[in-house]
């Protein structure tokens, strides 16, 4: 509670499980209106209620985040995105024997 602002990164990566959904929802609920906090998902908002086991709890908890929010859906190519192979890794992958030893 006692910070300005509480990032949570990668929100469902995994589903939650009792009691992380209810320390999440205090969390949550204690901040309410008093200090910003920043989600990011890799799901569609309508997704994030099936992180939690207990949907009363999962309901209650986005209903906190959604009042007053700020939704920023960033749509498009990923970063992360592999880079190509040079002709050198390419012809090292191709050499080295199928059961990964050398």
């Amino acid at each position: 509670m006692k910070v300005d602002l509480l990032i949570i990164d990668d929100f469902g990566l995994k589903p939650l499980q009792s009691p992380q959904d209810e320390d999440l929802h205090a969390v949550i609920a204690e901040r309410y209106e008093e200090r910003s906090t920043i989600m990011t998902s890799n799901l569609d908002f309508d997704e994030w209620g099936e992180a939690f086991p207990n949907k009363i709890i999962g309901a209650a908890t986005l209903d906190r985040l959604r009042h007053g929010a700020y939704r920023l859906v960033l749509d498009g190519k990923s970063y992360r995105t592999p880079k190509p192979l040079s002709k050198r890794q390419k012809q090292s992958l191709n050499t080295r024997p199928k059961n990964g030893k050398k």
